[in-house]
């Protein structure tokens, strides 16, 4: 090789090295780049007072978990977000994007370095076992509920009554869980007594195995009946529970309603699931009093089982067959779409709901490609969804019943149906639960961020 060929070829090299070093990525540390996406994506769960099974609040538990956080986060199982980010959006989306995924993956390769912890971000405080803050109201199980191991779900009723200083307006009421192994979901109503009607509203039973009782004696066990026999008002819905569930808060003043001086809180389903071990749970109540009365008032509307529109075909699901399946519902006046709830059982495979309007547009609502039995979630749009007069709501759920399901309960798979409304995640359900008001010019500007 010539000598102006050897310093050309040291120049190319020297230059490439250069280069290289100059691009080369910084390593990551806990100090700039991991607090940052942990306590912004995870400790809203993973605190001593949340829901998840283990704190990640500082360097220390982060480090001991790091290699299992780059696995769930690469996989995208954590943090848990089913809905398609592609197709809508919605509040408090849980999702991380490509760059912080890497950057985890490659502070875990690193070693987790931590860099000067001094000036690390510090994590949030979550004082209360509440993901809203300080609740006005705290009720809790009086007493603590046994569970036996049996393998079997379990459902019970139960009742939490209350008595407030006067009438009071509510923005938000939240279900804790205290035994998150077990609770699988919960649907919770409000009695409120009007002044004067009842003279003892502790009365009466305030847990029941639903099991062991007829659905005719349940109100008698409960002493829900005002004392001249009339019974007092209901508010539906109140408060529910999903895995994964955050409550639904809404700008101060678009909603709340009012809970009566005296009432009590009626869970006619709380859903325990399969126990291999005898455990308890000592759930709670959080209810959060509202700073302004609101002008409009919302409502549901729910398709499917236990609904208003049918199932199209009847939702029964043969062995070893994957099944489509459809509800619509036609949509007589102008509405506001402000959350929605998809909901399956274990066989659910995918979920997509949109609305046609009589134009033939199509307004995207929900699209949910891999159903995950354990995340639920109530989804609120970032601003209200007009839906025109005219407009069908159309909804999809694929179930799978193979051996290619591993969620699947039986094992081989037998036919699995909607069992007169049954519960049990053995049975199947195909709901889709709207939150609504009637619309008003401007609705589609109102944001929903709380």
């Amino acid at each position: 090789m010539k000598h102006s060929s050897i310093i050309s070829y040291l120049v190319l090299s020297m230059s490439s090295i250069l280069v290289s070093a100059c691009f080369k990525k910084p390593t990551p540390t806990f100090e700039k780049d991991i607090a940052s996406i942990i306590f912004n994506n995870c400790t809203k769960c993973h605190n001593p007072n949340g829901v998840a099974p283990f704190s990640l609040t500082n360097y220390e538990n982060i480090k001991k978990r790091a290699k299992t956080i780059a696995y769930v986060t690469k996989n995208r199982m954590m943090p848990p977000w089913p809905a398609d980010p592609s197709y809508t959006h919605f509040v408090g989306e849980k999702l991380l994007t490509e760059s912080q995924i890497q950057l985890l993956q490659d502070w875990v390769s690193a070693g987790c370095p931590i860099g000067d912890l001094s000036k690390a971000p510090q994590a949030p405080v979550y004082k209360y076992k509440s993901s809203l803050g300080k609740p006005d109201l705290v009720l809790e199980y009086k007493d603590t509920l046994f569970i036996k191991g049996n393998n079997l779900d379990q459902f019970y009723l139960m009742k939490f009554p209350f008595e407030l200083q006067k009438d009071t307006i509510v923005s938000a009421i939240e279900f804790v869980p205290g035994n998150t192994k077990v609770v699988h979901h919960v649907n919770g109503h409000i009695i409120q007594y009007d002044k004067g009607k009842k003279s003892n509203i502790y009365a009466g039973k305030n847990i029941i195995n639903s099991e062991s009782i007829e659905a005719s004696e349940v109100y008698n066990t409960l002493e829900v009946a005002n004392d001249d026999g009339t019974y007092p008002i209901l508010t539906q819905s109140a408060v529910n529970y999903l895995p994964g569930v955050l409550p639904t808060v809404y700008p101060d003043g678009l909603f709340g309603f009012r809970l009566h001086k005296q009432g009590a809180f009626l869970f006619k389903d709380i859903h325990y699931g399969p126990s291999s071990r005898d455990t308890f749970d000592v759930s709670r109540i959080n209810v959060f009093f509202a700073k302004k009365m609101p002008k409009r008032v919302t409502r549901e509307l729910q398709m499917g089982t236990l609904g208003v529109t049918d199932i199209e075909p009847p939702l029964v699901i043969p062995p070893n067959e994957i099944k489509r399946f459809i509800t619509k519902a036609k949509i007589n006046k102008d509405i506001s779409i402000l959350t929605i709830n998809p909901h399956m059982h274990k066989l659910g495979k995918s979920f997509w709901a949109f609305a046609i309007t009589n134009k033939g547009d199509t307004i995207p609502l929900i699209k949910i490609k891999k159903w995950d039995f354990n995340w639920q979630y109530f989804y609120t749009f970032k601003k209200m969804v007009k839906i025109p007069a005219g407009s069908t709501i159309m909804v999809e759920g694929v179930f799978d019943n193979t051996i290619h399901n591993k969620n699947n309960p039986f094992h081989p798979p037998q036919e699995v149906a909607e069992r007169a409304g049954s519960m049990r995640a053995s049975d199947e359900m195909f709901q889709f639960i709207i939150t609504l008001m009637d619309y008003e010019l401007g609705d589609e500007s109102i944001s929903l961020e709380p």
